[in-house]
């Protein structure tokens, strides 16, 4: 399958994963000139909002989906986040950022990780800004 697809596919994924968990998406694919955001949901409490970045790996080589986010991408991640929090939040509201891998599941993935064939890994608060 071609990379840009898989990364539809698995943000695609990811999306309907977490409408699951209770959360509201509010928009996909926020660009800006500093960074792309994948997700922004509303939390289910409806007092935070939740940056999501998806990442999507085959395998585990090279520390897998969760390592590739390296330093630079966390840096990009909070530029972007903080750059959507000041066009569209006029109070200061709780926010966060989390990762969210997925790779094709295996007969290993735990039943709370499945997801359409997917395993999902979540990774809540992954970047500290």
């Amino acid at each position: 399958m071609h990379t840009k697809k898989q990364g539809e596919l698995a943000e695609s994924l990811a999306c309907s994963w977490l409408v699951h968990q209770g959360y509201t998406l509010i928009q996909s694919n926020f660009n800006r000139r500093v960074g792309e955001i994948d997700l922004i949901f509303k939390h289910p409490d409806a007092n935070s909002i939740v940056f999501v970045e998806v990442r999507y790996r085959t395998d585990q080589r090279f520390g897998g989906a969760v390592a590739s986010v390296d330093w630079q991408k966390q840096r990009k991640l909070i530029r972007t986040a903080n750059a959507w929090l000041q066009q569209n939040v006029s109070s200061r509201i709780p926010a966060r950022i989390d990762v969210v891998a997925v790779q094709p599941a295996n007969r290993k993935t735990p039943a709370a990780s499945l997801w359409l064939e997917h395993e999902m890994t979540w990774i809540v608060n992954a970047i500290e800004s």
